[in-house]
């Protein structure tokens, strides 16, 4: 865990000296919001099409996220530093993972409230989080893991949307569906069914990245 600690520290401290990753997913969410507000020309939306805007904005600033998340590595030299060192090499994983889903926490408190300002004809219900806090973690980890895989190729910028974004349809389905009965008309909770479907993606996915991730970084 000092490991993983140390570069979540490293990468918290470089963001905040740089601001490369979250201006830019905000910037993106906040566009797309502006976007649909005049696109679907409707002065307020709900129910299922007010989750499904949000989930697919959601979905495309955390590729950018994804698509950042090992830049430093490449090209500051960082992985052969890594590889040298006598530590645990998914120590990297959980770094990466835990970093990606702050941004992602971040993002989305700043993100929701313009949702609910430019969109949104409903209130905020405490199920709306629990669901996106789900969806972070599986996010969070697929995108690691798609992002190690994608890193070392010429077309990493392709690479990791071609290879994730069909390992993340279950998750984004299971997310709009648990949250579109929070906005609603008569807003009502989140189906537990959805809630455990994201809890299980998320830790089939966290195990199976833990078992191959050192693999990833031999190759």
């Amino acid at each position: 865990m000092r490991t993983a600690l140390a570069i979540l520290r490293k990468d918290l401290t470089l963001e905040l000296r740089t601001f490369e990753t979250l201006p830019a997913m905000l910037l993106f969410s906040l566009s797309t919001f502006v976007i649909f507000h005049f696109a679907l020309n409707r002065s307020t939306i709900d129910g299922q099409l007010a989750a499904g805007v949000l989930t697919v904005t959601l979905l495309f600033a955390a590729l950018l996220g994804v698509n950042r998340l090992f830049v430093a590595e490449r090209e500051q030299g960082g992985f052969d530093g890594f590889l040298l060192a006598p530590v645990d090499r998914n120590g990297l994983l959980i770094a990466k993972a835990s970093a990606l889903c702050l941004f992602l926490v971040v993002l989305e408190l700043l993100m929701v409230p313009a949702f609910k300002l430019l969109l949104l004809g409903t209130g905020l219900q405490p199920g709306l989080f629990a669901v996106l806090a789900l969806a972070n973690v599986g996010i969070a980890v697929i995108g690691t893991f798609v992002s190690a895989i994608a890193v070392h190729t010429r077309a990493r910028d392709l690479i990791a949307p071609i290879i994730g974004l069909p390992l993340l349809i279950p998750l984004l389905i299971a997310t709009a569906r648990g949250i579109g009965p929070t906005f609603a008309t008569h807003a009502q909770g989140v189906p537990s069914k959805w809630l455990l479907f994201l809890a299980l993606y998320d830790l089939v996915f966290a195990l199976l990245a833990y078992a191959v991730f050192d693999f990833l970084l031999e190759d």
